[in-house]
């Protein structure tokens, strides 16, 4: 069970990582529509649309790698001193109330959203450049596929828990610093002990 949990964390992972490339590629097209705009003054067409598309896949795809990590914001000021059992408890009842039906409303309605876009070929209706955003709108149904397959992965993670006491490891990623130091003060104290 855990080679599958796993297996969905890489898959995550492996889709928060590539798409996370649109923040470069949005760095450099904001840079040079600065650049042009107020040093050439030439502004393009095309700049803000970039950035709105870029950032729009970013964000879309990144959500079933934020919740592979558990990277998600919580508000933990209670969370953190509940037993692991009880954490386990809630999480599984917040992924069946809420992150399941959102994960199933993102795939049933952004498949029609983007089979009517595919449909019509829809270009953006907000700037002169009128670039292609059926592309874009697939990636709606897209993740919602990919965070419904994680949340179900989370979901088996706290039924693990709810069984044995504690949740199951995760693959290991890049870590903010600051959850790096409360882990390596949590492991100085195991040690001590």
């Amino acid at each position: 069970m855990i080679r599958i949990l796993h297996f969905i964390d890489s898959l995550s992972a492996w889709f928060g990582k590539a798409f996370a490339w649109c923040i470069v590629i949005l760095t450099f097209s904001t840079v040079y529509e600065v650049f042009v705009r107020y040093v050439l003054n030439a502004p393009t067409v095309w700049a803000f649309d970039m950035s709105v598309q870029m950032y729009g896949a970013l964000f879309m795809m990144a959500g079933a790698y934020a919740l592979s990590q558990d990277a998600h914001v919580r508000g933990d000021v209670l969370y953190r001193l509940m037993p692991t059992r009880v954490q386990a408890s809630v999480d599984l009842a917040l992924y069946i109330l809420f992150l399941a039906p959102g994960a199933l409303a993102l795939i049933y309605y952004g498949y029609h959203f983007a089979a009517d876009s595919w449909f019509y070929k829809e270009v953006s209706w907000s700037s002169p450049s009128r670039i292609q955003i059926y592309f874009f709108k697939t990636l709606i149904p897209v993740s919602g596929v990919l965070v419904l397959l994680q949340g179900v992965a989370e979901s088996v993670r706290c039924v693990i828990c709810l069984r044995t006491g504690a949740f199951p490891d995760r693959l290991h990623d890049v870590q903010e610093t600051e959850s790096m130091l409360m882990h390596e003060q949590e492991d100085l104290k195991v040690a001590e002990n």
